[in-house]
């Protein structure tokens, strides 16, 4: 489906629309789980998410005439503010569809790249997919899908290429998982230059999309609940990609509570002083437990995202309580 060369490819593809995210040496979280705990700055990438990283990928793919009648894509939040981005960057017009609860930052910072916004009278970022890719099949744009295309994994999965080359080879590394673009493109690339790093898929356990279809060997929609992790929210399409990249190469899957991701936010700050969203909450929760039973490990989290809104913070902060 994808292999190093498209990552490769990838990389330098979007160079000039992308910025390379530092790895960041976390002393406080290493000192306090007694492993060595780095952070793949992802949140500080130029749209606050990874996402971007695959839409330029795609978009700077089509040819003119295909890029000439625009993008169209559906998405939570983030990969729509990607997409908008890499087709502001080329100068074409993108759709993006939106469930009704997409994050209301999210869905300014799409407005103001100059998207058109369609809502689902949805929960679901599932079917604000089905509906732009009806959109698509209807008018013939390109549809820019968040996960289920190897242009957006090889887009993806050039993360996992500079975290090797930033820092020491890894014992473990974890990725949260929504559709699975992220960790499929970071796998991908990790497990042909360093086959013993371990691959841990890191799940919010209100809403575990493909854990529980890894678990049940087939796609299922698991019941959702409420989570903070919106990034990672919502159900997997019938015939992903990333199903099988995610069953073949990620070697582990960590749960965690609504508390440990808000936890993992607040930490954020006071360690780093640096703001996160609940998705990015997620690897990093997911990360100090399995430092917990590894220690003197080596461990990478990808903290994939920061479009967080000042109403969604204050939720997580209440929700941290006391250690």
């Amino acid at each position: 489906m994808i292999d190093p060369e498209m990552i490769e490819a990838a990389a330098v593809r979007i160079e000039p629309h992308v910025l390379r995210t530092p790895l960041l040496e976390s002393a406080p979280l290493s000192e306090r789980h007694g492993a060595e705990i780095a952070i793949k700055c992802e949140h500080l990438q130029r749209t606050g998410s990874f996402k971007v990283r695959g839409s330029a990928n795609v978009v700077h793919s089509l040819d003119d005439r295909t890029a000439a009648g625009g993008v169209v894509t559906a998405s939570s939040g983030n990969h729509g503010i990607g997409v908008a981005t890499a087709a502001a960057s080329r100068g074409i017009e993108a759709t993006i569809f939106l469930p009704r609860t997409a994050s209301p930052s999210k869905v300014d910072q799409i407005r103001r790249l100059g998207a058109e916004i369609t809502f689902v009278d949805d929960t679901d970022s599932n079917a604000a997919e089905v509906a732009a890719r009806q959109h698509s099949e209807a008018t013939g744009i390109t549809y820019v899908s968040p996960y289920n295309d190897p242009a957006i994994v090889a887009g993806q999965g050039t993360a996992g290429k500079e975290l090797l080359e930033d820092g020491p080879l890894p014992d473990a590394l974890i990725v949260a998982v929504g559709g699975g673009g992220l960790i499929s493109g970071i796998a991908t690339w990790v497990k042909a230059q360093s086959p013993t790093t371990r691959v841990i898929g890191a799940s919010a356990a209100n809403d575990r999309a493909m854990a529980a279809s890894i678990v049940a060997d087939a796609i299922i929609t698991p019941e959702f609940l409420p989570t903070f992790s919106d990034g990672t929210a919502g159900g997997l399409e019938d015939d992903t990609i990333t199903f099988d990249i995610c069953r073949n190469l990620v070697d582990e899957w960590i749960d965690v509570s609504e508390q440990d991701i808000a936890r993992a936010v607040r930490n954020m700050v006071d360690d780093h002083h640096q703001l996160v969203e609940g998705a990015a909450g997620v690897a990093l929760a997911a990360t100090t437990s399995y430092a917990a039973h590894h220690p003197g490990s080596r461990l990478v989290a990808v903290s994939c995202g920061a479009n967080v809104s000042a109403e969604g913070l204050q939720a997580m902060l209440e929700a941290a309580g006391g250690d």
